[in-house]
């Protein structure tokens, strides 16, 4: 038996699904394309899509203040204009953002930053030959 399998969507579990999904429409221009009642939003993200799940109230300590995740995900967003005016344009947007990096014999420039949950996203830019 041969299986085909395509990557359709990757789902984050959050606290505040509205304040995401903001983020990421304002960040990187994704439209919403479904959203149900303040626990659930999808995002086209080009390639495949962003599902934003409200996480079950269990879990929840709103006493400890804004929420922040940590797991073992990180996004990649590939882009085309450059990697340094894209991050400080982020970082004067208040989104938390590292160091751009690369590593030898590597094609890319990268850059990791967070979303307002923890959520690492990374920036993938293509060098110059």
């Amino acid at each position: 038996m041969e299986l085909k399998f395509s990557f359709d969507t990757i789902i984050f579990y959050v606290q505040n699904v509205d304040a995401l999904r903001s983020f990421y429409e304002k960040t990187f221009n994704l439209k919403t394309i479904e959203e149900y009642q303040s626990t659930w939003a999808l995002l086209d993200a080009g390639a495949c899509k962003i599902g934003l799940h409200k996480i079950g109230d269990k879990y929840l300590n709103e006493d400890k203040g804004v929420f922040k995740f940590d797991n073992n995900t990180k996004i990649v967003f590939e882009i085309d204009d450059d990697i340094n005016e894209v991050r400080e344009y982020f970082i004067d947007q208040n989104v938390v953002m590292r160091e751009v990096k690369t590593f030898d014999n590597y094609e890319y420039w990268l850059c990791d930053g967070e979303d307002p949950e923890g959520n690492v996203f990374q920036l993938k830019q293509k060098k110059k030959v």
